[in-house]
């Protein structure tokens, strides 16, 4: 997909902050852009593939729910990188990792039942993965910036 019509700016605009909480949410953005379902699916898998929508999902605040959320960084050596993020990536409490120029370069975010089970099972991986340690840096502060972009 090179360019992005009307409609794809419309819903583009719709999910982002209004995204239908229904058995078919689909079905209700078709009714809104007044286009058949199916269209929606074909412009939405269309957006997904040309890399504009990365994904489409729920943010949930993990420390209302009872869980534990921190920030976590590594220092991986080259060779043993891919190892590395096999293991993390294979976790479902991870939820996005990246690479940095730095001495600590993957970072990644991991959300637990607690503390004490995120650090364990932060040792768990580091041995795993075969690297020294992962270090956690759990926030002090939370702070939640709503960003919409209009289309």
């Amino acid at each position: 997909m090179s360019r992005v019509d009307e409609t794809d700016r419309k819903l583009l605009n719709i999910i982002q902050t209004d995204f239908p909480l229904s058995p078919r949410p689909f079905q209700e953005l078709a009714l809104k852009l007044n286009i058949s379902e199916e269209e929606v699916l074909r412009r939405i898998r269309a957006l997904k593939e040309s890399g504009i929508i990365r994904r489409i999902g729920g943010s949930f605040d993990s420390r209302k729910l009872g869980f534990f959320s921190t920030l976590c960084a590594a220092k991986v050596p080259p060779e043993r990188l891919e190892r590395f993020n096999e293991v993390i990536n294979s976790h479902p409490g991870v939820t996005h990792n990246y690479q940095r120029n730095h001495d600590y370069n993957v970072w990644f975010t991991f959300i637990g039942e607690s503390e004490e089970k995120v650090e364990e099972t932060l040792r768990e991986m580091a041995e795993r993965a075969g690297i020294e340690e992962i270090v956690s840096l759990p926030a002090r502060r939370t702070f939640k910036i709503k960003v919409k972009f209009e289309l």
